[in-house]
């Protein structure tokens, strides 16, 4: 004869259907592959986002359809990181869309289990960002062409901004400052501390105004600038580092 064991999963389906309606009706990309990179998940809000619906995309692999070609190495490296049970938070690539456009999203890749722990695929929630690249595209080019010396440095005092301006005035090329300290290669011995203060107290959120101080230029010369020094932050509200305008 024959003995049949069984067990209810009524509720485990149902919790199924649930977890899957809400992805579906996410209001944020959310796309799914399995273990061979195949996009299994795909919903409404990544549909109207990238154009395509979720026959058109499921069973075909994501990297090599669906992202351009000098990302493919680098979202494989997310995806196969995942799928090892390292997840990745706030990963920027691009995605092309059905029309042909190129959208930038930023992405946390979660590993996805069954029941049993065992590693199925890799879950993607995303957020389109490809405004708020314009926009800081736009930021920058209007720093870069500023009739004001504008610098920044990053919560180590690294330079990360030097717009034109500062590089007539200094004489120092973008490449020549980025990733130097500011203030042990730019700010003569006597406004080294000075200065320091400055940026930490913006570092911190409390900004100075028309600090005066001097910058010595490529040729040696000392020149004076007076100086506004503002806290730059993220879209989080994280403090980045620190930009002065000059005068």
């Amino acid at each position: 004869g024959v003995v049949g064991i069984g067990q209810d999963i009524t509720g485990r389906i149902a919790q199924e259907r649930e977890y899957s309606k809400l992805i579906d009706t996410a209001n944020a990309p959310i796309f799914g592959v399995d273990t061979e990179g195949k996009v299994n998940v795909w919903n409404q809000c990544a549909m109207r986002l990238v154009g395509y619906s979720t026959e058109e995309v499921m069973g075909h692999s994501l990297v090599q359809e669906f992202i351009t070609d000098d990302f493919k190495t680098a979202v494989q490296a997310v995806l196969d990181q995942a799928l090892r049970g390292d997840e990745t938070a706030n990963f920027e690539f691009p995605l092309i869309t059905k029309a042909g456009a190129r959208i930038e999203v930023l992405l946390n890749a979660t590993t996805r289990r069954d029941e049993h722990g065992n590693v199925i695929g890799v879950v993607g929630i995303g957020q389109d960002i490809t405004g708020r690249i314009a926009q800081e595209r736009e930021y920058s080019k209007l720093i870069d062409t500023a009739n004001a010396p504008i610098f920044g440095v990053d919560t180590e005092g690294k330079v990360n901004v030097w717009n034109q301006c500062a590089m007539r005035l200094v004489g120092y090329s973008t490449e020549e400052v980025m990733g130097h300290s500011l203030v042990q290669e730019f700010i003569t011995d006597d406004f080294k501390t000075a200065v320091q203060a400055v940026l930490d107290q913006a570092l911190r959120g409390d900004e100075t105004a028309n600090f005066e101080f001097p910058l010595i230029t490529k040729a040696g010369a000392r020149i004076e600038v007076l100086l506004n020094a503002t806290t730059r932050r993220d879209e989080h509200g994280n403090v980045i580092g620190v930009v002065g305008i000059g005068q």
